[in-house]
């Protein structure tokens, strides 16, 4: 008996969880429609039914990224911690993800910006952006509590975390992954906490 098609849904997670895997495993110049459909063992043809090309398979993931992170954000949100802790956690669940993916995300974004596509990177920059509102949100909620100090431009502040994360992710892989991620980021953090948090 043929078996059963999957909905569009799950085989559309299963091609970029490919994407991802490829990313990861060989580098994002293997991310090909062909290696896709090899590692989900269907036809390319499979493929272009839920994909018009890469650069759709590519923006696709980017989304399935952020709203993963976004959603990372909403779920600390719902805690009780103090708005400086509740912003570490949030960053160590990301670097926790990232470490169990070798730091796929941005590999990602190097390869959308390395596609050359204005759409693309536009799309990805809009994505940044608003995971940076949520933080600068964050942090002007940790002002109006009176947690963190009235003078820290929280716009600033979103985007100086955002190249810190990137940053300790880029150097843990140009070292060949040879560091404990999330602890490197502790010692980090608590620098950082230290120039935001009111005394």
């Amino acid at each position: 008996m043929p078996r059963a098609r999957k909905s569009t849904e799950i085989r559309k997670r299963e091609i970029i969880e490919a994407a991802r895997k490829l990313i990861y495993k060989k580098g994002s110049e293997h991310v090909t429609v062909k290696n896709i459909a090899k590692e989900v063992k269907i036809s390319e043809a499979a493929i272009y039914r839920h994909f018009r090309n890469k650069k759709e398979i590519l923006s696709f993931l980017a989304g399935h990224i952020t709203e993963s992170l976004l959603q990372d954000i909403d779920s600390a949100e719902q805690n009780d911690l103090s708005y400086p802790d509740n912003i570490g956690g949030i960053l160590r669940s990301h670097l926790s993800k990232i470490e169990q993916k070798r730091g796929v995300s941005f590999q990602v974004i190097a390869e959308i910006i390395s596609f050359g596509d204005r759409k693309l990177n536009k799309q990805v920059y809009d994505n940044i952006q608003k995971y940076l509102q949520r933080f600068s949100g964050l942090m002007d909620n940790g002002i109006k509590a009176g947690v963190i100090r009235e003078d820290i431009d929280s716009a600033a502040t979103a985007l100086l975390l955002f190249g810190m994360i990137q940053g300790l992710v880029n150097t843990w892989a140009l070292s060949n992954y040879s560091f404990d991620l999330t602890e490197r980021f502790d010692a980090i953090w608590n620098v950082f906490r230290r120039m935001v948090v009111r005394h």
